[in-house]
C-alpha cells in the first residue's frame, strides 16, 4: 500500500481479516453471473420471510415501542418489493451498453461494461435499522459485489437479528454482518473497501468520508437535513395536511426525509393550524397509550427533541402540543405528542438542526419567491415537498431549488418508488441507490473499445507533411 496513513490504520484492525477473506474469495471466484445474483437475491428474500416476525419484535424492543404497522410497511414489505423489482430488471441492467462511435477514435466499436467493484461496506442507520442496510445490499448483490454490513449500534436487537438472518443465508466470505459500538464502527470505516455506503447524520458522514479518503474509497452518503414543505395559496389545506401528516408523523418523525418544517402563505396559517389540530386529534385521539405512536429511540434523542421545543419557546415561539385527553405521559415512555411551533425564530435551534421527531415548525411567507429564497439560503435538503395545483408554478419551484429528491402534492413517496434513485446533494448526501441507480452506483462502468481493420494509429506514427496542420486548422474552425 502506497499510503502510509491508510496502512497505519489497518494495523491491528480487528475487521481486516474478514475483509481480506472476502477479497480473496472475490478474486478466486470471479464476478457472480446473472444466475448467481438471482440466486443470492432469492436467498435474501427467503431469509427475510423466515425472520420477519423476529425483525418486527426486535425493532419493537429497540425503540421501547414502535408501531407494528409502520415496521411491517417500512422494514419488511418495502424491502421485499425492492428485491422483486430488482430481479425483474437485472438481466437488462447487466447487458453492456453501446455509447456510439466517434470519428476521433477511428469509428471503432465501443461498449460500456458493468463490473462489480469488489467488497462493499454498508453502514446502516437506527431509524429504519433493517431497511437501511438491506436496501443498499440489494443493489450491491445485483451489481455482483460482496458485502460486509454494519448495522447501527443504537438498535442492537435489530442488528443481531439481521446478523443471524444473513448468516443463515450466506457464507461470510460473500456477505456477512458485524455488530458493535463506536469503536467497531471506527474500525469499519478505516478498512480499504472498494466502496462504502453510509446512512446517518451529516456530522458522522464527514467522518466516514474522511476515513474513506485515506484509502481512496468511493462513498455513497445518505444523510439528512431540513426538508422543507411549501404549500401554495391555491392548494386545499385539508388535502395538504392529510399528505403531510403521513410523512411527518410516521415513526414519530424519525425519518431522514420527513417534512421538517412547513411554509404556508400568511393568509392560510390559521386554517393550517386548526386543520392540523383537527386531523392529528382524529388520527391520535390519545397519546399516552396509543399503539400507532412510536417512541423516540432513546433517552438522548428524547432529551434533545424536548430541548429543541424549549429553546424555540424561550425565543418567542408558540408551542401547541396536540394531546386531546391532556394525558400525562408516563415516565420512561419517551413519547412526545405531535407538536406545532408558530412564530419560530429562524435562528432557534429547531430551525438550525434536523429535528428527527414529531415537531413541526410553521413559517409564513407573503409570496412564493420569498419561500424559495428562504429554502435557498439554507443547506440543500434531502427532500423538498411542494403543494400546488398550478403545474407551471410547481416546475418553477423545482427548477429554482436544489434538493436530493422532491414530491409535488405528496411527501416521502419518492423513496417508495424503487425505480428512482434515492440520494442527497451536498450536506444531505452524495450518490444514490435504489433499482437501476443502485446497480450503477455499485458497478464499475468500464469503457471498452474494439478496433476493427482500420486504425488511425499508423497515420499518427508517420512524419506529417505541412498540409496536415492546415487541414487540422480548418477542422478546428468548423468544430468551433
Amino acid at each position: 500500500m502506497n499510503n502510509p496513513q491508510a496502512a497505519a490504520a489497518e494495523i491491528g484492525n480487528p475487521l481486516l481479516p474478514l475483509l481480506r477473506q472476502q477479497q480473496s474469495a472475490f478474486l478466486e471466484n470471479g464476478a457472480p453471473d446473472y444466475k448467481q445474483r438471482i440466486e443470492a437475491l432469492n436467498k435474501l428474500k427467503k431469509a427475510i420471510g423466515e425472520y420477519k416476525e423476529e425483525i418486527v419484535a426486535a425493532v419493537q424492543e429497540d425503540f421501547g415501542y414502535r408501531s407494528d404497522t409502520e415496521t411491517w410497511v417500512t422494514e419488511i414489505v418495502t424491502t421485499l418489493n425492492e428485491i422483486v423489482a430488482t430481479k425483474s430488471h437485472l438481466k437488462k441492467w447487466m447487458k453492456p451498453t453501446n455509447p456510439g462511435r466517434s470519428i476521433s477514435a477511428g469509428m471503432a466499436k465501443s461498449r460500456v461494461m458493468y463490473q462489480p467493484k469488489g467488497v462493499i461496506g454498508i453502514m446502516g442507520a437506527w431509524n429504519y435499522p433493517v431497511l437501511l442496510v438491506l436496501s443498499p445490499l440489494i443493489g450491491v448483490i445485483a451489481a455482483g459485489n460482496s458485502a460486509i454490513v454494519k448495522p447501527s449500534d443504537l438498535t442492537p436487537k435489530a442488528g443481531e437479528v439481521v446478523k443471524r438472518m444473513i448468516a443463515s443465508a450466506f457464507d461470510e466470505s460473500y456477505i456477512t454482518v458485524v455488530t458493535g459500538d463506536v469503536e467497531v464502527a471506527s474500525s469499519f470505516t478505516q478498512l480499504p473497501f472498494d466502496h462504502i455506503v453510509y446512512t446517518g447524520s451529516t456530522h458522522v458522514g464527514k467522518i466516514v468520508m474522511k476515513a474513506a479518503a485515506e484509502n481512496l474509497t468511493p462513498v455513497t452518503l445518505e444523510l439528512g437535513g431540513k426538508s422543507p414543505t411549501i404549500i401554495n395559496v391555491n392548494y386545499p389545506i385539508s388535502k395538504a395536511v392529510d399528505r403531510i401528516m403521513m410523512g411527518k408523523f410516521m415513526n414519530s418523525g424519525q425519518t431522514c426525509i420527513a417534512p421538517d418544517y412547513i411554509m404556508v402563505h400568511e393568509s392560510k396559517v390559521d386554517e393550517l393550524v386548526s386543520t392540523l389540530q383537527e386531523k392529528i386529534t382524529k388520527r391520535y385521539p390519545s397519546v399516552d397509550d396509543n399503539k400507532d405512536i412510536s417512541w423516540i429511540v432513546n433517552d438522548r434523542h428524547f432529551i434533545r427533541i424536548n430541548n429543541l421545543i424549549k429553546d424555540a419557546e424561550e425565543r418567542g415561539a408558540t408551542v401547541i402540543q396536540v394531546n386531546p385527553t391532556n394525558a400525562s405521559i408516563p415516565e420512561g415512555t419517551r413519547i412526545i405528542p405531535p407538536t406545532l411551533l408558530l412564530n419560530v425564530d429562524p435562528d432557534s435551534d429547531v430551525m438550525q438542526e434536523e429535528i428527527f421527531g414529531p415537531v413541526l415548525p410553521i413559517i409564513t411567507y407573503r409570496d412564493i419567491d420569498e419561500a424559495i429564497r428562504f429554502v435557498n439560503e439554507r443547506p440543500r435538503p434531502l427532500a423538498l415537498y411542494y403543494f400546488d395545483n398550478d403545474k407551471k408554478q410547481a416546475e418553477k419551484v423545482l427548477s429554482r431549488t436544489t434538493s436530493g429528491g422532491a414530491c409535488v402534492n405528496e411527501t416521502m413517496l419518492h423513496f417508495a418508488n424503487e425505480k428512482m434513485a434515492f440520494g442527497g446533494i451536498g450536506p444531505s448526501g452524495l450518490g444514490g441507490y435504489h433499482g437501476q441507480a443502485g446497480f450503477l452506483e455499485f458497478s464499475h462502468k468500464k469503457s471498452v473499445l474494439y478496433q476493427g481493420a482500420f486504425s488511425p494509429a499508423p497515420l499518427m506514427n508517420r512524419a506529417y507533411p505541412p498540409f496536415v496542420v492546415k487541414i487540422l486548422k480548418v477542422v478546428s474552425n468548423i468544430l468551433s
